[in-house]
């Protein structure tokens, strides 16, 4: 199972890079709370900001990443660099994700909660 979640993980990072919000939907939980600093998104709004355009990732590449399953549960820890624009302004950072994964045998891995944060 671990290798089917970092699979899920890879595939997450391929969706994002490409700006495919269909990949995005599949992945995502409806319940997806994303929190970033002091503010939090929801799927809906994570989706309408790669639909749209308002968020592009141009480059993400991963240093690490760290996989752990239990039963139906997994959590997912990647360090690497993303750039990008969000509202037209550009960002580089390198980044730390933490992601908490849920398996179902109907939609497979998905993200329910997720957090980040810049890695100096």
């Amino acid at each position: 199972m671990e290798n089917d979640l970092r699979d899920a993980e890879r595939q997450l990072q391929a969706a994002q890079l490409s700006g495919d919000v269909r990949a995005l939907d599949a992945l995502l939980d409806d319940r997806l709370i994303f929190t970033l600093g002091a503010d939090t998104m929801t799927k809906a709004q994570d989706l309408e900001l790669h639909r749209t355009g308002a968020q592009v990732v141009r480059k993400l590449e991963e240093e690490q990443l760290t996989v752990l399953v239990e039963g139906t549960t997994g959590v997912t820890w990647f360090l690497g660099v993303v750039e990008g624009s969000v509202h037209g302004a550009p960002f580089a950072a390198r980044m730390r994700y933490t992601r908490a994964w849920s398996y179902d045998a109907s939609h497979g891995w998905r993200v329910v909660a997720a957090h980040a944060s810049v890695a100096e």
